[in-house]
């Protein structure tokens, strides 16, 4: 049976809208002191676990965040992986998507629930989501069988739905299902009870110990095609001296133009060493660039699949598996390989 009691679990708040109050006297809002977080949110009082929590100092706003912040984060749970059963990252919504999937390569071999969870409304306002969504991660992240967590990889909790974090992508900025999953079902649907997906989960089959990635690499663009792109704007991107990798977000099923300057640029920004990935622009789907002319034109030219990769993984996997210092072959075999489940088989 399922159970939450005798858990240890650690709540990080990075900053974002779920850690805001109303100050009485201005009614202004501004971020509370997470480590009184039981007054705030007294009904996680009732788990009967050790819950604690830290901030981050100064908090960040999500739009703000970069690979720096996420060596932080992941050091940060590296730090305390021993002392917890679980982990809560609180997070703003506008990157969350990208933090889950850059932390599902930066911690090798996790074997403990790291819950990303926010809100769209503060917690410190009537009818906010968050305290929901922050007591239902807990849930989550306390639960176990045999002494084995449920959920033992990165995932994002948001509105009743529990999801793997490298497959979600944000695509409401209002509503408070703000985030999907397209192509992966959800790791759990909660409502009266929490309904786990266990075939859907990713369960450890070697005992290891946590070993963190910090090398990220940066130099990266993302290339979204439309029609009437110029050949100026292309060659801004794969003509950079500095870019080692090029996100090439394409239609459908992984179409591009193909007019002759256009794969020109492409074949030629393969050959000088750049590491070119085609991602559809589909919030659904895959690409199969032998599926049209247009798309195999690309893949003569020397650009890799990225499959069913959101571009939110695929941005972060790139960055990973270029601060691993891999050549051009090890990385096209990694990046068609699924690492951390972020591709379906």
């Amino acid at each position: 049976m399922d159970s939450q009691g005798e858990m240890a679990i650690l709540i990080i708040y990075t900053g974002g809208t779920i850690g805001m109050v109303r100050d009485p006297g201005t009614n202004a809002l501004h971020p509370f002191d997470f480590s009184h977080i039981q007054d705030q949110v007294p009904e996680i009082k009732s788990f009967g676990s050790t819950i604690d929590a830290i901030a981050f100092s100064p908090l960040i706003d999500s739009s703000d965040v970069t690979p720096e912040f996420w060596v932080k984060l992941a050091t940060l749970i590296e730090k305390h992986y021993l002392d917890y059963d679980g982990f809560i990252v609180l997070h703003g919504t506008d990157t969350m998507a990208y933090t889950a999937s850059a932390l599902s390569f930066m911690l090798e071999n996790l074997q403990k629930p790291v819950i990303l969870t926010g809100s769209q409304l503060p917690i410190g306002t009537l009818r906010t989501d968050g305290k929901e969504n922050l007591i239902t991660a807990i849930e989550i992240a306390a639960a176990h069988r045999d002494g084995q967590p449920l959920v033992p990889e990165v995932a994002l909790y948001f509105e009743n739905r529990l999801y793997r974090g490298n497959r979600t992508t944000k695509t409401s900025s209002e509503h408070f299902n703000a985030f999907s999953s397209p192509n992966y079902p959800a790791l759990a649907d909660i409502g009266i009870n929490i309904k786990y997906n266990h075939q859907a989960i990713r369960y450890p089959t070697t005992l290891r110990s946590l070993h963190i990635h910090q090398r990220l690499e940066t130099d990266i663009a993302v290339l979204k095609l439309f029609p009437g792109i110029s050949e100026n704007m292309v060659k801004a991107v794969t003509r950079d001296d500095k870019a080692r990798g090029i996100i090439l977000e394409t239609y459908g099923s992984g179409n591009a133009t193909t007019e002759d300057w256009f794969i020109r640029e492409i074949q030629d920004a393969v050959k000088h060493g750049k590491v070119v990935v085609n991602i559809t622009q589909c919030l659904a789907g895959k690409v199969d660039m032998t599926a049209y002319e247009n798309g195999r034109r690309l893949l003569d030219a020397g650009v890799m699949g990225g499959y069913d990769l959101t571009t939110e993984a695929g941005l972060t996997k790139l960055m990973f598996l270029l601060g691993l210092g891999l050549d051009s072959q090890r990385i096209h075999k990694n990046m068609e390989f699924s690492l951390r489940g972020e591709i379906s088989s």
